[in-house]
């Protein structure tokens, strides 16, 4: 039986270029100051529960302004690049638009909701790098620590240097054992085997390492295989934060997904969150669809690369913390308000503030940067950088985005996208279920730049 993680992982590759579609030209915008009333509200405010605002104008947009944002994702849904969106734009913790358009199912014609499922897929690496944080906290862990003090079987790890036209690989021993902080940040130098260009990647792919029974066979299957790179001295997209679920696990002394389920989905009351639906919410669940080329419509999803697609109705054979979430708008917006509340969320406090400010700092080193490496579309710079498993914007302006400094953002592979704006106290949530481009202009682009060009009082 072909096991759900193998074809969630590989689905997490088709939206890379959809994950960094925001980096595109903009207009300047002043971002608030540190001693901003901005910045004093976001650092005094309690830990708001996302109620809804009394208007636009009074958290600082236009509404005619923003309006535009309601009307390209409409028109989105409207000429078929996507059957169904939802999307949720709050600042100060206040629900500034909520919108849902189009259906989850053509077949069905169930419209899209705020209840509606969706696969979130590598929107699940930041509730991970979250689980790492907490065990952080409780001195469990350290950022330099080598991840061989937690994952031993990674003792004996080569590294490839090169493969011939024979396939013959070239490998050599490595420098030093990688650290948890470059296994947060993918510069560990594991693969993922999304791709098969890399000799490293096609290994995974024949080891099944995203298809292995449990998180343990998993290590034990990604112990076989030398790394792409030098740790340090690279970036690579990778399996890393299924690696940290498994270390989570070992470190928790509990299965990876009650951890998540105790001590962050109950505390954020993130009820529809989890690894699989129970079979009382299955009509909840939206379909998953990709572009025709021939035809230039959408068709649902039902395999890929041979592989049929999982109903996401039992239990996964790997709770993958890398790409295995499904969710609600709802629920991941409450996730992102905790991060953009500095750690805490209705009284309930996962991370301190140090801790999330830590999450939103680069770690690729200044090396890597200048060396351009990145995904296809996506080249981390000065400007924009990579931290504990979360992109992050460092210079906005740079980087061609209206978003404030320190965003923090990625994105999964059925187009859903998030980041959150601790500049501006603002965070945001789109929802689809497409895979790879989406037809048109990237919808998490034109969402930043509709949504910063209607934020006109940013002091407010």
């Amino acid at each position: 039986m072909i096991r759900r993680t193998r074809v969630a992982a590989i689905f997490v590759a088709v939206a890379v270029a959809f994950t960094s579609s925001w980096y595109v030209s903009a207009q300047s915008a002043k971002p608030a100051s540190a001693s901003s009333p901005v910045a004093s509200r976001a650092a005094s405010a309690a830990a708001a529960a996302l109620m809804p605002a009394p208007s636009p104008e009074a958290l600082g947009f236009d509404a005619q302004r923003l309006a535009k944002l309601d009307a390209y994702m409409a028109k989105a849904v409207a000429d078929g690049r996507v059957a169904g969106m939802s999307t949720l734009l709050a600042r100060h913790g206040q629900v500034v638009s909520l919108k849902t358009y189009g259906v989850s199912s053509l077949a069905t014609g169930a419209p899209m909701t705020r209840d509606t499922i969706v696969r979130m897929y590598s929107m699940s690496k930041p509730i991970t790098g979250v689980a790492m944080m907490m065990l952080f906290e409780d001195g469990r862990w350290q950022l330099d620590d080598p991840v061989t003090k937690f994952v031993p079987e990674f003792k004996t790890l080569k590294v490839m240097t090169g493969a011939d036209s024979d396939g013959r690989r070239s490998i050599q021993d490595m420098r030093r054992p990688p650290s948890m902080r470059e296994l947060m940040s993918h510069t560990a130098g594991f693969g993922y085997g999304l791709a098969d260009q890399h000799p490293v990647d096609k290994l995974y792919r024949e080891k099944g390492v995203l298809s292995a029974n449990g998180l343990a066979d998993m290590i034990k299957r990604t112990a076989e295989i030398p790394l792409m790179f030098q740790p340090g001295t690279n970036w690579s997209y990778s399996s890393a934060v299924d690696i940290q679920g498994y270390i989570v696990e070992k470190l928790s002394g509990q299965k990876f997904g009650e951890f998540l389920q105790q001590r962050i989905f109950t505390p954020l009351k993130m009820t529809d969150t989890a690894f699989f639906v129970n079979r009382e919410k299955a009509n909840r669940l939206a379909a998953v669809y990709a572009g025709n080329p021939k035809t230039g419509k959408i068709e649902e999803v039902k395999d890929l690369f041979g592989m049929p697609m999982p109903t996401y109705l039992e239990p996964p054979s790997m709770e993958s913390g890398g790409g295995g979430l499904v969710g609600t708008i709802g629920d991941y917006a409450r996730f992102a308000q905790m991060i953009a509340n500095k750690g805490e969320l209705d009284g309930a406090r996962l991370l301190s503030p140090a801790s999330v400010e830590m999450m939103g700092t680069n770690m690729i080193p200044k090396s890597v940067l200048s060396a351009g490496s990145g995904l296809p579309g996506l080249r981390f710079t000065e400007a924009v950088g990579f931290g504990l498993d979360f992109m992050v914007v460092n210079d906005p302006r740079a980087a061609g985005t209206l978003e404030g400094k320190g965003s923090m953002s990625w994105g999964g592979a059925a187009g859903t996208w998030f980041w959150v704006d601790p500049t501006n106290d603002l965070i945001f949530v789109g929802l689809i279920q497409r895979m790879g481009d989406t037809g048109g202009d990237p919808l998490g682009s034109m969402a930043r730049t509709l949504t910063y060009q209607a934020l006109l009082h940013p002091e407010r």
